[in-house]
């Protein structure tokens, strides 16, 4: 299991996710994965999908249902470039991913270095996650 400490500037409350994933093929897997708020103690997200990855094409391809209790029923969905370095220094590696959400039509960005990411997207909005 995956387990990860998040902030975001909407939210002002750290939140604890977890996620896992359960094998049903060499290239398939079902995904399910959590998040609680430590403030309310109340679950705040859930989401289930199924992921396949074509590693011909170096893609994926997720399809699956989310409940979020900030948004309203919202649609997602999203165009991504990752661009990998990996030993940037002695035992670190850093991803650069870019991104544009279709739906609201929001160009974004993530940087990872091992365990921290860093999201942002061009309304102001963003977020920092802490990977245990």
């Amino acid at each position: 299991m995956e387990t990860s400490l998040r902030y975001s500037e909407d939210s002002k409350a750290l939140r604890i996710h977890a996620k896992e994933k359960f094998p049903i093929d060499s290239k398939t897997h079902l995904q399910v994965q959590g998040e609680l708020d430590t403030r309310t103690g109340t679950p705040t997200n859930f989401c289930a999908l199924i992921r396949r990855f074509y590693p011909d094409l170096l893609t994926s391809l997720g399809v699956g249902l989310r409940y979020d209790k900030r948004d309203k029923g919202e649609s997602e969905g999203a165009a991504e470039f990752t661009f990998s370095i990996f030993n940037f220094q002695r035992d670190q590696d850093v991803r650069l991913k870019l991104g544009y959400e279709v739906f609201e039509q929001v160009p974004y960005l993530q940087i990872r270095e091992n365990n921290w990411t860093l999201n942002a997207d061009m309304n102001g909005r963003w977020n920092i996650r802490f990977d245990l």
